[in-house]
């Protein structure tokens, strides 16, 4: 066990070493002025909602000369604008910490972080409104282009059967399923992105990836898993609809890192078909978890298959406590906390996993010593 906690804080630290050292980082360190006034006056304005978590002020991230200027370091910027990397994330307040960690490492690590135009999908229905959450972006991140999107919970709810886990019931989990129809039509392609997750390279590699023939997903694929195990016996002892693979050769894939080629998607009405599905489980059962089966359904076996690399996923750990996973082998560009274990919790808890160090640098969530001072300055 010690040589395997030697390993890991090894590479711990060459890791960390070699992120501050990319050229494609434009990072500006927070000065102590800025330190307190993130700790004073100017802040309290911000947290009128102590229900949500409350964050430090990012650095500010500029482009590089190479970039295209998409015109505007600012929200004004219009979201069809043509240099625009697109990236769509759910909001919600339980999720809120991990998801200012995951915009953090975008920017940081991004060669042109302006022209990155992040789409926000929150519901009404939840417990904390997407107005606040807009003010926590933008008190966090003031130069993001961004917009929020009000997404109706009513319709998704009739849909959604019962899963193995409570929180694979949340209505925004499927909230990927109708991004064609939320984003403007101008939008005809983004990545989406959990909100568990660290980008430790350039994003506009993933974005520059292309989606051949008439794919109209990318994804890491892992061929090596047991496909059958994410259906039930009915599914597979049914012809009549196990058939849909006939011809196929479908792999799982994490639907927490895609390519959407949303002008396929509307074309092909892949929404209605993912909504097919779920009205069949609500019926017979025909799988376990939740918002994943029916894009292995619609998708499984024509996808872009994408580099690992891009999505390191389960490392939010097996769904038994206290345990941990390592990296899969081969290099590294995107960390993902799926599972039941989520860093920012274990970290807090005082047990973190070993590579729960690696999402703590992006974490802007501010601690005790700043509620203090800024009761202090109240």
């Amino acid at each position: 066990m010690s040589l395997f906690r030697s390993t890991c804080t090894v590479f711990i630290v060459l890791f960390l070493v070699y992120s501050s050292l990319s050229n494609a980082i434009r990072s500006f360190p927070i000065t102590e002025d800025e330190e307190e006034r993130v700790s004073g006056k100017t802040l309290i304005r911000l947290f009128d909602n102590f229900d949500l978590p409350r964050f430090a002020e990012a650095p500010e991230y500029r482009n590089g000369k190479e970039c295209t200027s998409n015109g505007s370091s600012s929200s004004s910027s219009s979201s069809c604008d043509p240099s625009h990397v697109h990236i769509s994330m759910t909001l919600d307040s339980e999720y809120l910490r991990g998801s200012m960690a995951a915009i953090h490492s975008v920017l940081k690590h991004s060669s042109c972080p302006e022209n990155i135009f992040f789409h926000f999908i929150a519901s009404e229905s939840n417990s904390v409104k997407p107005s606040s959450l807009t003010q926590h972006v933008r008190s966090t991140f003031p130069s993001l282009n961004f917009k929020v999107y009000h997404f109706d919970e009513s319709h998704v709810k009739t849909l959604i059967s019962s899963s193995i886990r409570v929180a694979l019931e949340n209505p925004l989990n499927y909230a990927r399923n109708y991004l064609a129809d939320i984003l403007e039509d101008c939008v005809d392609r983004v990545i989406y992105l959990d909100s568990d997750i660290v980008v430790v390279d350039d994003i506009q590699k993933l974005w520059n990836i292309e989606l051949t023939k008439s794919r109209v997903i990318g994804a890491p694929q892992y061929c090596h898993t047991n496909f059958t195990t994410y259906f039930t016996d009915d599914f597979w002892f049914d012809s009549s609809i196990s058939k849909v693979f006939h011809g196929r050769n479908p792999c799982y894939f994490n639907t927490g890192v895609m390519i959407m080629d949303l002008v396929k998607w509307r074309e092909g009405n892949y929404t209605e078909k993912i909504e097919k599905w779920m009205e069949l489980q609500k019926e017979r059962r025909i799988y376990e978890l939740g918002s994943l089966p029916p894009f292995l359904l619609v998708f499984g076996g024509d996808i872009e298959a994408i580099d690992h690399k891009w999505n390191q996923h389960g490392l939010g750990g097996d769904n038994v406590k206290g345990s941990c996973r390592l990296l899969h082998p081969g290099p590294v560009s995107l960390l993902h906390w799926s599972g039941k274990g989520k860093p920012w919790l274990r970290l807090d808890e005082g047990n973190p996993c070993p590579l729960d160090h690696l999402w703590l640098p992006y974490d802007l969530y501010l601690h005790n010593h700043h509620r203090s001072l800024l009761h202090q300055d109240m």
